[in-house]
């Protein structure tokens, strides 16, 4: 009988065949995207330390540091004292294993038992958080700790940071104790499946589905989609498609775009499908000129890049807040004419005022604003008028100015190079195939630019390391703004 991780089982819970390939096959597996995700967890970890042992008296176990066997053997000593919290204590019971985030001894009944928590990054329970406590509970339970509580601490998107590195109210606790209690004998049965399915000699059969990405994305998908018969032009590159009518046209045998219905899709949907299949370009030129022209000058163009971290960071923000760091302001004073500005503070301070500032001395008293997809822009506009009420009332007005080429685009444009996407990414290399993202180096999409400029404020980076991320996060905010230039353009006639 093998010894099931926790992971292993939510894998297994995922799909039968992602738990025998990690077994069998582990060099198979897609590690990629992973590290920021671990990033974030460790980081909300670290502060669950500071919040659930403020005496600093507990021991972090941590197997990964000196040894599963060690960290059996110091967990069970830590349990049998009682004296201090325990933090990722290692659990076993026979076929299973579990590290327990926290466990924070408990006096108050006439036997010691201890409250157990699990740490998540996200600001709200999920159904597979459930799953998880669950496992760890009934390996506790199994392994002889009593518990007295199992509850889920996860981001409270309520919490506003005061400085001084005082996180008390970050984390919020959702109460399990019954429920996870009472799923026992369905845990039990998890892992004996679960182990049958391991000591298969053939990995099981499973087609690739929606689960494929539910709840987590496999590192496996490349492999099992491999042998699979790929459609010309699938379904699923509608846009607004819901997974419930993609899943049922797979039940009725639809795989091809062609063969999907026009009374079951929509006028968009319908325009996606005959432009994808007669790969024909769509282009309302009539009506994109006229809801771009305007003569008042100048012409502004606008984008920020912003940071949201889990655990704030400066004073007077939320968690997960979408902080700006960055701008890039293209300014067309006449036809033709085209200057421009730009805000990247890369010193890991708060930049959000003096960036506000600027941007309001960038954007004049006057003029139209454009972005692609405005609502963002607003949104990171009213934060900062919220923050400093000072520079309010001109914030409020260089919002009010803003337009939106986004609906433009979409009402009026399609090639079926998008994909059935209106992503400024899609849409720029349809209208303008002389600017390109992939010429970028380093930071070609908006995740890049966010671990570019975490990388950048960190202490450890060096200044020459710094300077040439600074380089590619200009580069590449600038490039967003001249796309969102050349595309108004092309919309308003003017092609050259």
């Amino acid at each position: 009988m093998r010894q099931l991780s926790k992971s292993k089982l939510i894998a297994y819970r995922q799909c039968p065949k992602r738990l025998w390939l990690e077994i069998h096959k582990p060099e198979l597996r897609d590690d990629s995207g992973s590290e920021a995700s671990f990033a974030i967890g460790n980081e909300v970890g670290d502060v669950a330390r500071v919040l659930y042992d403020p005496d600093q008296t507990g021991e972090n176990v941590d197997p990964n540091r000196i040894g599963w066997d060690a960290a059996y053997e110091r967990t069970a000593a830590l349990l049998q004292s009682g004296e201090a919290p325990i933090f990722e204590a290692a659990l076993r019971m026979p076929g299973a294993l579990a590290l327990a985030d926290v466990m924070l001894p408990d006096r108050s009944l006439a036997e010691l038992h201890w409250r157990m928590i699990e740490v998540k990054s996200s600001t709200g329970v999920k159904d597979y958080h459930l799953d998880d406590a669950s496992i760890q509970t009934y390996v506790a339970e199994q392994s002889g700790i009593r518990l007295s509580q199992v509850g889920i601490a996860h981001i409270n998107n309520q919490f506003v940071y005061q400085g001084d590195g005082d996180y008390k109210g970050l984390l919020a606790i959702e109460d399990i104790t019954q429920y996870a209690k009472g799923r026992s004998a369905e845990v039990a049965g998890w892992i004996e499946q679960a182990q049958a399915v391991a000591a298969e000699a053939n990995e099981p059969l499973r087609l690739p589905g929606p689960h494929c990405h539910t709840p987590f994305a496999c590192g496996f998908c490349e492999y099992c989609w491999k042998d699979m018969t790929v459609p010309t032009h699938s379904p699923n590159l509608l846009p607004r498609l819901r997974s419930e009518k993609f899943e049922d046209w797979i039940g009725r045998g639809i795989f091809e775009l062609h063969e999907v219905p026009n009374d079951e899709i929509n006028a968009i949907q319908q325009r996606v499908k005959s432009c994808t299949l007669r790969n024909e370009t769509y282009f309302d030129a009539a009506t994109a000129g006229k809801r771009c022209q305007f003569d008042l000058y100048p012409v502004y163009f606008l984008d920020f890049e912003t940071v949201n971290f889990a655990v704030p960071r400066w004073k007077g923000t939320r968690p997960y807040q979408q902080l700006p760091f960055q701008y890039s302001l293209h300014k067309c004073v006449t036809a033709g004419s085209i200057a421009h500005r730009e805000f990247l503070d890369t010193s890991g301070q708060d930049p959000r005022e003096v960036l506000a500032r600027q941007l309001i001395e960038d954007c004049g008293d006057r003029g139209p604003i454009y972005a692609y997809n405005v609502g963002f822009e607003k949104r990171v506009l009213r934060e900062l008028a919220e923050a400093y009420p000072a520079h309010a009332t001109k914030l409020e007005a260089i919002s009010e100015r803003m337009k939106d080429l986004l609906p433009i685009a979409r009402d009026c444009y399609y090639h079926p190079s998008q994909e059935g996407s209106w992503s400024l990414k899609a849409v720029l290399p349809a209208i303008c195939p002389d600017l390109s993202y992939a010429s970028l180096k380093e930071v070609q999409h908006g995740g890049a630019a966010v671990e570019a400029y975490l990388e950048a404020i960190s202490p450890e980076t060096s200044s020459e390391r710094k300077a040439e991320l600074r380089e590619r996060l200009l580069e590449y905010c600038k490039l967003d703004t001249l796309a969102t230039v050349r595309i108004w353009e092309f919309f308003r006639g003017n092609t050259k």
